[in-house]
């Protein structure tokens, strides 16, 4: 197979190794055209999917476990909360708010036409559709927890019937926006492998909402089903929590933040003095503001009050000061982990900690923490994982391929991980345990041919790609090949992903 590379690289796949779908002999490599790529597969990412087991263990007193839940026939189909109609029930009324904004000046002269009551007829009948049409979408909506998958029957024309394996549920992610806490009604997120997108029950009451997310993880980890809806949510221990005010200062401290600000202020002033037009300022200023508002107020919103806690059933995310969001990071599912340290934070000694999770979105473990607290947090994402302290740098002739920045870039192999450093003012270190490698390349451009350089990367099974930029041309052909020895041996005894273990 080849594809075209970077820098006018072209790319030769040479798969080898001795798992199914990823084994047979080393291709006969060579390089096509001005550079070339050599691959190697390792295959697959453990835990896409495995058998789950049946090792938790009940809610302490006090939970949910302890109540005595109404009885539930396995398979017997329930519905959402009442309130869920009015979620569309707006669907009609913004199909006539489309089209009033579409065509504004018809709009206008059908309605003079229109007596004062007929306007209030055609109003009432709008409204009338709207929580008609609300209420039978919610009444043709059902879902049924069933021995081995959770059932989702949906759609009043055109009838959709999801069919979600409970062997393969990853996560129980639950959802809770600003309305919705109002009227004490939630929104379950489900994380199944495979699937890029989240199927999803909006809305069901918030103790019922628990209930049926303890029993989803339950019959996920092998419950009989005639007991899982009784074994409740898994105790959780807190293990970090971020103060407002140290996140704010983290956000102010950040020039991914403050940058958009500073454009905001500047072009605006400029864009006047040039053309003394207000429509012009103001066409540009308000964007501008907006992306500013939306990556310090912004985040600062979305990750507020952000708390870290350990179940059996993985590390629970809960954060949001308006919309609050309760995510789980299921056990066995990362991929890969990286450890930013903006140059600001390093005085004060911050991280921030990301994850790649393979068939989820959920990519920020703790957005910022103290750096002595992040190798713990690491170990119980990634067990048995630590960050090495001593990587190599490039050789001082990569400065001709890279000019400055070429310094930022280091590597490092552990009999754990392999991680690669990159950035001088937004330092970033990524860590990918051998086990999560699905394949290794060799990526060389003619001019960093010419100089004797080569690039390794390393792909994960969360479709994300660490890479070691930079590296002398034979420690990188060595590189090449020594980690996908080090990743099969790291997949053959590698412990199975559980649930709840």
């Amino acid at each position: 197979m080849t594809t075209a590379g970077t820098d006018g690289a072209q790319d030769n796949a040479r798969p080898v190794g001795d798992t199914p779908g990823a084994g047979g002999m080393p291709g006969a490599g060579g390089t096509a055209g001005a550079g070339g790529t050599a691959r190697v597969g390792v295959g697959g990412t453990p835990g896409a999917g495995g058998s789950p087991r049946a090792d938790g263990s009940p809610g302490e007193a006090g939970t949910p476990a302890q109540r005595a839940p109404e009885p539930v026939t396995a398979g017997m189909e329930r519905r959402l909360h009442p309130i869920t109609p009015w979620r569309r029930a707006w669907a009609p009324i913004a199909l006539v708010i489309g089209w009033a904004v579409h065509d504004p000046d018809t709009v206008q002269h059908r309605v003079s036409q229109l007596t004062t009551a007929a306007l209030l007829a055609g109003i009432a009948v709008l409204v009338a559709g709207g929580a008609l049409y609300g209420f039978l979408t919610w009444w043709f909506t059902h879902f049924a927890v069933t021995d081995t998958e959770l059932r989702i029957r949906t759609g009043l024309v055109f009838r959709r019937t999801a069919h979600i394996r409970l062997d393969r549920l990853q996560a129980v992610d639950v959802t809770q926006p600003l309305l919705a806490r109002f009227v004490g009604v939630v929104k379950l997120k489900l994380d199944v492998v495979g699937t890029d997108k989240k199927d999803e029950l909006a809305y069901l009451g918030e103790r019922d909402a628990r209930e049926l997310r303890a029993e989803l993880l339950a019959r996920a980890a092998g419950f009989a089903p005639e007991t899982a809806h009784t074994v409740g949510e898994a105790p959780a221990r807190q293990l970090l929590h971020v103060p407002p005010r140290t996140l704010a200062l983290s956000v102010a401290l950040t020039g991914s933040a403050w940058g958009p600000v500073v454009v905001a202020l500047v072009v605006p002033p400029v864009l006047w003095v040039l053309t003394h037009s207000p429509w012009t300022v103001i066409a540009v200023a308000l964007p501008l503001l907006g992306g500013a508002g939306a990556r310090s107020v912004g985040r600062f919103i979305a990750e507020y009050d952000w708390t870290v806690a350990e179940s059996p059933d993985g590390l629970r995310i809960d954060h949001g000061l308006l919309d609050r969001e309760h995510e789980t990071v299921p056990p066995g599912r990362v991929q890969a982990v990286r450890i930013i340290e903006p140059l600001l934070w390093r005085r004060l000694g911050w991280a921030r900690v990301e994850l790649d999770v393979a068939g989820s979105s959920n990519s920020v473990l703790l957005p910022v923490a103290p750096r002595t607290a992040v190798p713990g947090l690491i170990a119980r994402v990634l067990p048995g994982v630590t960050a090495p302290q001593d990587f190599s740098p490039s050789p001082r002739r990569a400065r001709w391929c890279v000019p400055v920045w070429w310094r930022g870039y280091g590597f490092a192999v552990t009999e754990a991980v392999f991680a690669a450093r990159h950035g001088l003012l937004r330092r970033s270190v990524s860590l990918v345990p051998h086990a999560k490698v699905q394949s290794v390349r060799l990526v060389q451009g003619p001019w960093r041919r010419a100089w004797g350089l080569a690039d390794v990367h390393v792909d994960t099974g969360a479709g994300s790609t660490v890479s070691a930029h930079l590296r002398d041309g034979a420690e990188a052909e060595t590189l090449l090949y020594a980690q996908a020895d080090r990743s099969r041996t790291g997949r053959r005894t590698a412990r199975p992903d559980r649930w709840m273990a």
